[in-house]
């Protein structure tokens, strides 16, 4: 019957992740988009003062399937591209909108193994910081270009001839380390040109498109958020599609939302995939944030959607007195999701990494945990040079400061597994009377020195570097496009070929290996019944189980979690071979004479007559 309910359970796993993994493959075919689009991380003229390719002023490059998306727009006919660049960043501005129309990454390419850098707000609903809510000043405005240096450009343009705009961008310079080099310096005036006071509509920035990374993206990372001082407010994706299971019950309507509107102060927001963003830091907080999706020209090679995500953030501007000004100031930050670059930061920008943002990672304490494996991971890869050998050694250090936990709870094990006999009896003696078998089993606990939850260090100690660590990785962009044995990116799962269509990936199968025979070693309670066949049965599922979950995990979390267990096998064999065998009393039962009832006492046997 054992073997019978492994291979039912073992049977149904695969059936779901094959189900799970076709129904990805199958999913419908998004609508068509325009053809003269260019691919998402195509290669961008770096020069200054490149004129685009030509397009109607203001025209959407394709038309939404539906009014949920918000339009796609190329540049603009005849507009001035004017480049701004230090040693990480290239910055694209446009006098249309006085913004920037995309941001280049120097460090970071679009695809492995290819010189052409990865852009942010490639193809987008808005430039960066355009005003989207201001006829007459949004991206269809043409502003003057005033002047332009190695580190600055502005923009002016008048409204009506009652207000004039201008607009500041400041960029650091190559090897200033006053600042951050991926935040841009933002200004933006607008002064009455009037005897007469003149009210203001409230002002909407954009943050930019986000867009998938690549075909395997499914999105888990590609948001809005906000922080608003206390606590970070997150917008998926997700929110705009409709559907879920809320829908299905009748409590949420299911149709698709045009847009989702959060209002509330902002200390900064941001739009982000896995591993980019863009986050803009108000000098005063704005009033909310408004959140849409857009629909993305497919990846090469591929027919399955692509909806990228984009956001405004709003501020109120206050009425303006004759012949007086305003400014809109802030930090721009356009760059990889880095860590501790963005820990630097004064407000709390790190937070865009998400690492507290679900109970699960919470209850796990990922909030903490998942900062310190990050700094682990960087300073280990300051020694090696090479981001496989800096996981392989930050396993290593983390499996020595624990060891003496699980040192403790290998012995523990044992000597809970010699403790069966005598468990076994006292259940026999008392299987009439709870009470009674509940403080005898007590007190055999205490004679031997057994703590029934010693076995439970490991799991427990383990389970929260896990979940910190697979949290981490998520949105790392350290490891994107980093190699290591037959692995060509550790931040993707190490497939090495794939047969019927199902990929073969290598680091999941070792890793669920060394769990099997990591099993094998434990020390286990021997018992009979219905109890110790379930849980016999479910050490021999778990292995397989973990392996199907962690699958198509990135590659690191998989060599993470195989050198842990080699680790922890070779420690395991060193425990079960030099730890002596203690003692265990003999079935006689033990005689007490009086005194501390938790104080040992010597069994006793008949003397002869």
């Amino acid at each position: 019957m054992d073997k019978k309910n492994t291979t039912i359970g073992v049977i149904l796993l695969v059936a779901a992740f094959a189900s799970l993994y076709f129904g990805a493959q199958m999913a419908p075919a998004p609508s068509p988009a325009a053809p003269e689009l260019a691919p998402q991380n195509a290669p961008m003229p770096t020069a200054g003062n490149a004129a685009p390719s030509p397009g109607t002023v203001g025209a959407p490059a394709t038309s939404p399937s539906d009014a949920t998306f918000a339009a796609v727009v190329r540049d603009n006919a005849g507009a001035t591209v004017t480049t701004l660049a230090n040693d990480v960043i290239e910055v694209r501005f446009t006098d249309f909108g006085g913004a920037i129309r995309d941001v280049a990454f120097r460090t970071y390419s679009a695809e492995q193994n290819q010189a052409a850098p990865y852009v942010f707000n490639e193809v987008h609903a808005d430039p960066l910081l355009g005003f989207t809510d201001f006829p007459g000043l949004d991206r269809s405005a043409r502003y003057t270009l005033v002047s332009v240096s190695a580190t600055e450009v502005v923009y002016r343009a008048l409204f009506e001839n009652r207000l004039e705009v201008t607009r500041r961008y400041t960029v650091r310079a190559p090897g200033d380390t006053s600042a951050d080099p991926y935040r841009i310096r933002h200004e933006t005036t607008i002064r009455n040109l009037t005897d007469l006071s003149a009210p203001l509509p409230r002002a909407t920035l954009s943050l930019g498109t986000a867009s998938l990374v690549n075909t395997n993206d499914v999105g888990q990372y590609l948001n809005a958020a906000t922080y608003d001082g206390e606590d970070t407010h997150f917008t998926d994706r997700g929110e705009l599609e409709g559907g879920g299971f809320l829908s299905w019950i009748g409590m949420r309507d299911g149709a698709p939302r045009p847009f989702v509107d959060k209002p509330g102060a902002v200390n900064w927001a941001a739009v982000k995939n896995q591993f980019f963003a863009s986050v803009y830091t108000p000098v005063v907080p704005g009033v909310g944030l408004v959140a849409r999706r857009v629909e993305l020209p497919p990846f090469p090679g591929s027919t399955r959607p692509n909806i990228g995500l984009t956001a405004v953030a709003r501020f109120e501007l206050p009425i303006l007195a004759a012949g007086a000004s305003t400014s809109l100031e802030g930090e721009l930050y356009v760059g990889p999701k880095e860590y501790r670059r963005l820990a630097k930061f004064e407000q709390m920008e790190d937070r865009v990494m998400q690492y507290d943002r679900y109970f699960f990672n919470r209850m796990f304490f990922s909030g903490y945990i998942a900062p310190f494996m990050n700094t682990l991971m960087n300073w280990t890869h300051g020694m090696t040079g090479n981001w496989g050998v800096a996981i392989i050694l930050m396993t290593l250090i983390l499996k020595i400061v624990t060891l003496p936990f699980t040192l403790a709870a290998s012995r523990s094990a044992k000597r809970m597994q010699k403790l069966q006999p005598l468990m076994q009896a006292v259940r026999e003696k008392h299987k009439d009377n709870p009470q009674k078998l509940n403080q005898a089993t007590i007190e055999l606990f205490k004679e031997h020195k057994v703590n029934p939850m010693g076995g439970c260090l490991p799991v427990l100690i383990t389970i929260p570097l896990f979940v910190g660590f697979f949290t981490m990785l998520q949105g790392t962009a350290e490891l994107r496009f980093q190699g290591f044995l037959w692995a060509f990116d550790l931040s993707a799962p190490d497939t090495v070929f794939r047969l019927f269509g199902l990929p073969l990936n290598i680091m999941p199968l070792l890793m669920g290996a060394t769990m099997v025979y990591q099993m094998k070693l434990t020390p286990m309670a021997p018992g009979s019944g219905d109890a110790a066949q379930m849980q016999a049965t479910m050490m021999k599922i778990m292995p397989i189980v973990f392996t199907l979950i962690c699958y198509n995990f990135a590659a690191a979390l998989a060599l993470y979690s195989t050198v842990n267990g080699v680790f922890t096998i070779i420690q395991q064999v060193l425990v079960n071979k030099f730890t002596k065998d203690e003692p265990i009393a003999s079935e006689t039962a033990p005689v007490r004479t009086g005194g501390n009832p938790w104080k040992p006492v010597k069994n006793v046997t008949p003397k002869k007559k």
